[in-house]
């Protein structure tokens, strides 16, 4: 049996396209180590996204074709992953504690925005990442709900901060914690530009990894002060397959490329239908409409997710999809976008600020 090399593996291991990054593992500097003792080879992969559902199907993947090769007779692989803060807009200060911010954006209400939202801080939270979700919808609330807790007021330990509400292993904010269910925000838009800034910047977020903003609906006063004040990494298009959804959606795109925040894919909601009582499938609201915005605009589609009455009844009910019924099909789905939507980011330029230190000068 023929000794081995290093390179021969690299070789080996650079056909292998992650799903996900849409890249090898040695271009992407995913591969960190190749250790040969003899015949047994022991290789380090360091992912930068979550990926807990993820590395049993990648260890088996990488174990077969390493072991297939002449002069390897067994293979340990080690994942590890490590989640960086990535760049944001110019000018813009990140935030203590927070890695990275997703906005998730619609253009228009109705599409299921608030519902993805969670789902996807869930999912993200599920594949072992820190997470949090900031309500940014202040005449609209919908995180507490949703998230089951609803009457539950935040601390403040020293009266001028306020504690994040955790549910399901999430950090969440909401002006919906602040105020009566049943009262209406009748604000004008400096009022609600300086509510959203409080919820961000005077919660004491605790070392999170992502932090989901859940956004009204268009393109103004808050999607506005999100992308001239908020240190944002990415964004993230929900929209539903039919064409006045589309419409709405693509100003939304258009308007983070203006505003220079990277838009990291397009989620399509309600794709079809799936009859209970019969099985039928059916295009209610037309087909393929988030892929074809998702290819006009050189953005990635990051997946479809079924017109399902338990994910109404699930968020409804304040325990989402994802906590509800782990196991199940659009639990993976919602993992699945997870995973594509962190991949998305960790491909990103990394924000290097913590790194170097503020030079002050000083007369002496």
């Amino acid at each position: 049996m023929s000794a081995v090399s290093q390179s021969a593996i690299e070789d080996v291991i650079k056909q292998y396209i992650d799903p996900y990054m849409q890249k090898d593992l040695v271009s992407t500097k995913t591969l960190k180590d190749i250790k040969i003792d003899g015949d047994k080879v022991t290789i380090d992969i360091t992912l930068g996204f979550p990926s807990k559902g993820y590395h049993d199907e990648l260890t088996a993947k990488l174990k077969e074709m390493v072991e297939g090769m002449d002069g390897v007779s067994s293979a340990t692989i080690n994942i590890s992953v490590e989640i960086t803060a990535h760049s944001v807009q110019k000018g813009v200060k990140p935030i203590e504690n927070i890695k990275n911010i997703i906005a998730v954006a619609s253009g228009k209400g109705g599409v299921g925005k608030s519902t993805t939202s969670v789902n996807l801080a869930l999912a993200l939270s599920a594949e072992g990442a820190r997470v949090g979700i900031l309500d940014a919808d202040i005449y609209g609330p919908n995180q507490p709900r949703m998230l089951g807790v609803e009457l539950t007021k935040p601390d403040s330990k020293d009266g001028k901060s306020l504690e994040p509400v955790t549910n399901y292993d999430i950090q969440a904010m909401s002006i919906g914690f602040l105020i009566d269910p049943e009262t209406p925000m009748i604000w004008r838009g400096p009022m609600v530009t300086q509510a959203l800034d409080q919820l961000l910047n005077d919660t004491n977020w605790d070392n999170l990894d992502y932090l989901v903003v859940d956004l009204p609906p268009g393109t103004g006063d808050t999607q506005l002060t999100l992308a001239q004040r908020v240190p944002v990494s990415g964004a993230v298009i929900v929209t539903t397959p039919q064409d006045i959804a589309l419409l709405d959606a693509r100003k939304g795109l258009k308007m983070f490329e203006k505003v220079e925040i990277p838009v990291l894919g397009v989620i399509e909601n309600m794709s079809t239908h799936i009859c209970s009582q019969c099985g039928h499938e059916e295009h209610i609201f037309g087909s393929g409409g988030g892929e074809r915005m998702a290819d006009d605009y050189n953005v990635d589609f990051m997946g479809s997710l079924p017109l399902d009455i338990t994910i109404r009844e699930n968020a409804d009910g304040g325990k989402p999809t994802v906590v509800a019924d782990p196991e199940g099909r659009i639990s993976q789905i919602y993992r699945q976008i997870a995973r594509r939507v962190s991949a998305k980011l960790a491909l990103k330029q990394k924000d290097y600020s913590a790194k170097f230190p503020n030079i002050v000068i000083q007369n002496t």
